[in-house]
């Protein structure tokens, strides 16, 4: 299975580029900004595919111990390049969010290469610590404190999603790491209830939590997009209404061609397809943790679990959401959303699965043997 784990991983990823073109090329047309052009989305995602399999590329084939060895320039630019987002006529404010920069025609999401360099510093921390509870300095406050400096200006930009995301991220990290389940379990019940304290002070956010709990309320504002999104999924039904006969996608259900695409998926696809795109999700995290559990070190081990978490809990969210299951959070569906910070950094993510599973492969059996041996020494 791990021999064909990463021709299964690209199939899949491959899978869900062509479902999400397809799918943007029947919802696009109908969304406010497209500018009067039918195939503007189209074009600019198409480009951003292009990008992100050049990045995809590059990282398979540069050796992922690069990352470990630069991991606090990479960090550097981040914290940045998300301090950048409130500077004037740089950082983009949008549906009143911080979480652009804009250089010219350009636009990027600096949290994109937050979550990346958030994983790159844990990985390459905890790769030099076989045994990070045996201190709770080093293994422990030191690491979550550096954390929360990326988390913290993500926070600022009032995006309570991703600034979740990176901290679930971090712990799955810290937890395959080693560090004690204890600490970790009283530091996110804190930081879990630290979000929904900021989110009550935040009168939209307050609005999102107030609709998911009594939906039938608020069914005309802040509930407007999830209600629509169940209509899709009725709609819908097994069959689907047939590609690009969706009705929710003309102005009734905003943002169909980003956050919630999934419905209109629903819609028109029907369940056997929704289904299907929730299979190649977990066929992505099942090879993925193949690919991890089978990295030649430490970090290889570290760093793919942490990729494979980021993308798994991303895609999770977004579905929790999108069929009423979590409150909105405003997070794209990977792969398939229209998007190309979150495109980009989520195939140079899968270019990163690919070279630790090639660095894997190539690596000579006793080697390997050797390297298990010395694991199994050190602990004991």
């Amino acid at each position: 299975m791990h021999r064909k784990s990463a021709y299964i991983l690209f199939l899949a990823v491959l899978g869900l580029l062509v479902i999400g073109i397809v799918m943007l090329f029947s919802t696009s047309a109908y969304a406010r900004d497209s500018h009067g052009d039918v195939y503007f989305f189209i074009k600019r995602q198409a480009t951003w595919v292009g990008i992100g399999l050049v990045l995809c590329i590059f990282a398979a084939l540069m050796d992922y111990h690069f990352w470990q060895r630069t991991w606090w320039l990479w960090f550097a630019l981040a914290l940045g390049a998300l301090v950048l987002c409130y500077v004037p006529h740089i950082g983009l404010r949008i549906n009143g969010s911080r979480r652009w920069i804009g250089l010219g025609p350009l636009t990027f999401q600096p949290s994109e290469l937050g979550k990346l360099a958030a994983i790159f510093f844990l990985a390459a921390w905890f790769a030099r610590r076989e045994k990070p509870n045996g201190n709770i300095f080093s293994g422990f406050i030191l690491p979550l404190s550096i954390i929360s400096l990326p988390a913290a200006l993500v926070l600022g930009e009032v995006d309570l999603g991703t600034t979740a995301l990176i901290g679930a991220t971090a712990f799955v990290v810290m937890f395959v790491a080693g560090t004690n389940l204890i600490w970790l379990g009283g530091v996110a019940l804190a930081g879990l209830s630290a979000l929904l304290i900021i989110a009550t002070q935040i009168s939209e956010r307050m609005g999102r939590l107030s609709a998911f709990l009594h939906p039938q309320n608020y069914k005309e504002d802040a509930g407007l997009q999830q209600m629509q999104a169940l209509i899709a999924w009725g709609s819908g039904g097994m069959d689907g209404l047939g590609l690009g006969n969706g009705r929710q996608k003309m102005l009734y259900l905003p943002y169909a061609h980003t956050d919630f695409i999934f419905p209109i998926i629903g819609e028109e696809l029907g369940l056997r397809f929704s289904l299907l795109v929730v299979f190649l999700f977990v066929v992505i995290i099942v090879c993925g943790i193949m690919i991890a559990l089978h990295a030649r070190d430490r970090f290889g081990l570290l760093l793919g679990c942490g990729v494979v978490s980021l993308l798994a809990l991303q895609a999770a969210v977004n579905i929790g959401v999108t069929t009423s299951l979590l409150p909105n959070k405003g997070l794209p569906l990977p792969f398939i959303s229209y998007g190309g910070s979150n495109l980009v950094a989520c195939m140079f993510g899968i270019g990163l699965l690919l070279n630790i599973y090639r660095q894997g492969i190539i690596e000579p059996p006793q080697v390997k043997h050797a390297t298990m041996h010395a694991r199994v020494t050190r602990r004991i």
